[in-house]
């Protein structure tokens, strides 16, 4: 009991320190894109610290005027929801008629707008530790991230295939000839993956297939075609990458009692209190994090604004001023550099020569 008591008061510890950090604004709270975008790069303590307080960082970069074209575009948002109200329309009719062997019934999980989270989470652990075959749709899981527990409220539908639970992601980019975009593919395995260890952390690993369905318009038209992947490579990585998140409670508790993002600061203040968050900048983050554009901005000159790849190949040497500086032997390499230092002069080398002739 003992126990308990203390996770419960290290919970509302992290909820008190996170509602002082956000100040007068509602929380934001994580979801499957979050939850994605955060595992592909763990290493940012100022991201892991935002997401851990609700912060609406959409609003905190307009504040600070570095606001970032973040997220689909209205075409692409009614495209989504359009193809998506088509599918589930008459109790799934098409879609049950897309997944064809898997027909069965079909339950509304999210009909009840008056549920509190935990009712409808418990109403979810219910229907499907119960076995009944067919599609689910509005379940809510949750997920341990961190160090806190996060509901998850995924537009997807579940169902069952003889002993196992499976996945179903719907998603409004095309299928054209057989043929996905193949970063949009990438960015729904890994969202799919979060449901599924969700989902696995609730009934157990044998419960939960690692296959999901992908549902697309195929080619040009929004008649719907499904296509299974595989997400056991992505379940290894989210796997891995959660484990090495440093707590946030820890990384809260070690900042300054003056920092905030409360959005009513002046923006001096606000930039102070960003400030004290380490970035991990690399150009992905532009299509994954709201704070994107300013953390570039800081980034100006740094090898990091080239990308991971020559980052870490260039490790030890933090800037472009020092590269450039190494590769034409105007500086003297640390014991730590001299690896990348021959690399670079071999390129620079090579560089020259290509130029003269």
């Amino acid at each position: 009991m003992n126990q308990i008591d203390g996770l419960q008061d290290s919970a509302d510890g992290l909820r008190g320190s996170a509602d002082r950090l956000r100040g007068s604004a509602p929380g934001k709270r994580h979801n499957a894109r979050t939850v994605a975008a955060l595992t592909g790069n763990p290493g940012c303590t100022r991201r892991a610290v935002l997401d851990a307080a609700g912060v609406d960082k959409v609003r905190l970069a307009e504040q600070i005027g570095f606001p970032g074209a973040f997220g689909q575009s209205r075409f692409a948002l009614a495209r989504g929801n359009a193809f998506e109200a088509m599918l589930k329309a008459d109790d799934c009719a098409l879609l049950r008629s897309t997944l064809g062997a898997y027909v069965g019934g079909y339950e509304d999980l999210g009909v009840d707008e008056e549920d509190t989270l935990s009712a409808r989470h418990s109403r979810t652990r219910a229907v499907l530790a119960s076995g009944a075959e067919g599609l689910l749709d509005h379940p809510l899981l949750t997920l341990e991230v961190a160090g806190q527990t996060v509901f998850l409220e995924p537009d997807l539908i579940t169902h069952q295939t003889g002993e196992q639970l499976q996945v179903v992601e719907i998603k409004s980019f095309a299928v054209i000839d057989g043929q996905a975009d193949g970063a949009s593919v990438s960015a729904a395995a890994v969202q799919a993956a979060v449901y599924v260890l969700a989902l696995r952390q609730l009934l157990g690993d044998d419960r939960v297939s690692h296959d999901v369905v992908l549902v697309c318009p195929e080619n040009f038209s929004m008649q719907p075609v499904a296509v299974v992947l595989d997400v056991r490579k992505q379940l290894s990585t989210l796997r891995r990458q959660l484990s090495r998140l440093a707590s946030v409670s820890t990384l809260i508790d070690a900042l300054p009692d003056t920092v905030s993002f409360d959005l009513a600061q002046p923006v001096p203040a606000l930039l102070a209190s960003i400030d004290t968050l380490t970035a991990r900048y690399a150009p992905e983050c532009l299509s994954t994090c709201e704070m994107s554009v300013y953390c570039r901005q800081q980034a100006s000159g740094r090898t990091a604004v080239l990308g991971r790849p020559v980052r870490e190949s260039l490790g030890g040497i933090e800037t472009v001023d020092e590269v450039l500086a190494l590769a034409s032997g105007a500086a003297s390499p640390t014991p730590a550099q001299v690896e990348a230092a021959a690399l670079l002069r071999a390129a620079a080398t090579l560089r020259d020569e290509a130029l003269n002739r």
